[in-house]
């Protein structure tokens, strides 16, 4: 599935209502250049699940917890951009929250895949002259076979 999104606002609109779909024990692998918008779209999330502090950047302090303030499961922010491999992703003990958070991580690809069977894949991509963000997705596993997430997200952006 793919999703064009016009600007910030989109994007961030489009993790707002994400968020409604997702549950403790969810993990999101975030794919993107510089730019690209993924922690604009967590920002979005952020907000759709009613989570404690404001969702930036975690560049320099790799993760962030992001408490509930509505009883739902807190959000674990990771950027992975700085770690050098897999050990230092374990190093960080993310297993421990998995199953109580929507963990979500940045750079993600090529390293958190093997922290849960399901996932959700998210790509971004910038053009560099607009403020328009192209959006790809992609559930694995069994927690996403049969959740229709373009119906959900329909409202968000066009379909590309």
């Amino acid at each position: 599935m793919s999703l064009l999104l016009p600007d910030a606002e989109a994007t961030m609109a489009l993790g707002h209502r994400l968020a409604s779909l997702l549950r403790a024990g969810d993990l999101v692998v975030l794919t993107g250049g510089l730019g690209a918008g993924k922690t604009t779209l967590t920002r979005g999330l952020g907000e759709g699940l009613g989570v404690r502090g404001a969702v930036t950047s975690p560049t320099f302090v790799i993760s962030r917890v992001h408490p509930s303030l509505v009883g739902g499961p807190e959000l674990v922010h990771v950027d992975a951009y700085r770690l050098g491999g897999t050990a230092e992703l374990d190093d960080l003990d993310l297993d421990a929250d998995l199953e109580a958070a929507v963990t979500v991580v940045e750079w993600g690809a090529g390293l958190a895949e093997g922290l849960a069977d399901d996932r959700l894949e998210l790509t971004l991509a910038a053009d560099p002259e607009t403020e328009e963000r192209r959006l790809d997705m992609r559930g694995v596993g069994p927690r996403w076979e049969g959740t229709d997430v373009e119906a959900a997200l329909r409202d968000t952006g066009g379909a590309a």
